[in-house]
């Protein structure tokens, strides 16, 4: 009759026979999966670290291989190509250009001497060489000596110049500009009657344009214009307008103004360059 076995004995078996994960799910359901990832887990890490360290092997392993393995490339930029019994024409000689034997002179013009009147401190009656005639200058030109030609003679006679201009009904020239004046002025021009004139004149003159009333434009428009010495305006300018007529309509105030009082330097009228702003504004 078999001795029925301790319950200390059988866990002890059990214990020997089963693995860490079995005890772990002894007493529990081991259909959920959990127990089959557990068990299959230490496969899985053997595995893909064989795997990983393969792939970093054939890294290093591969282009070593390949570069054994690959055919040698021709290396045509390092051959050296020899030429042999290579002919070269000369280059053609260039015919020189023949030099005449005597420079050629430029045919000569026959001339006369011509004497110009000389006055001598030497009062003593001396030789005096007579002038030649008159017609010996129908073939030849005045000259200050005697050459005979070798060219072809001189047969046609230069008219003058028609339609000379009579310098005695010429007018007379017309004097240089003067400058115009910039900077400070002992005198400074002036609009006659001052600046109270001066606005009663824009004041009558100046019309507002109905463009700029209309888009209801208003500011300065700042001119720049010249006094002449006799007070007349010149070189009318304008520096910076606003537009929509007010710049035309300032410019013809300008030109309508009577004749300023000049400006004065040393007690002398001069040209003086004026700027003035014109005010457009619209009354409420």
């Amino acid at each position: 009759m078999e001795t029925p076995l301790s319950p200390l004995s059988t866990t002890i078996e059990l214990s020997e026979a089963m693995s860490f994960d079995d005890i772990i799910f002894m007493n529990r359901h081991r259909a959920y999966g959990a127990y089959d990832l557990r068990k299959a887990y230490p496969v899985t890490l053997r595995n893909s670290v064989l795997i990983g360290v393969g792939i970093f092997l054939m890294m290093f392993i591969l282009p070593t291989v390949y570069n054994q393995l690959k055919p040698e490339e021709a290396d045509m930029f390092k051959r050296t190509i020899e030429l042999e019994n290579v002919h070269l024409d000369p280059p053609p000689k260039e015919k020189p250009i023949p030099l005449p034997e005597k420079p050629i002179e430029a045919p000569k013009q026959t001339t006369i001497k011509s004497l110009m009147p000389e006055v001598k401190q030497d009062q003593k009656v001396q030789e005096e060489e007579l002038p030649p005639p008159v017609s010996e200058f129908e073939h030849a030109a005045p000259g200050q000596e005697t050459v005979e030609g070798t060219g072809d003679e001189i047969t046609e006679i230069v008219a003058p110049p028609e339609n000379i201009p009579d310098t005695k009904t010429q007018p007379a020239e017309v004097k240089a500009e003067e400058p115009i004046w910039t900077g400070p002025i002992e005198v400074q021009p002036e609009f006659v009657g001052g600046l109270e004139g001066l606005r009663n004149f824009l004041i009558k003159n100046l019309k507002y344009p109905p463009m700029a009333q209309r888009s209801n434009i208003q500011g300065k428009v700042f001119m720049s214009f010249t006094v002449e010495p006799d007070g007349s305006l010149s070189n009318i300018t304008i520096e910076r307008g606003i537009g929509f007529g007010c710049d035309e309509e300032a410019s013809r105030v300008l030109k309508l103004m009577p004749k300023w009082k000049p400006g004065k330097q040393s007690g002398r009228a001069v040209r003086v360059k004026f700027n003035m702003p014109i005010v457009f504004a619209l009354q409420d």
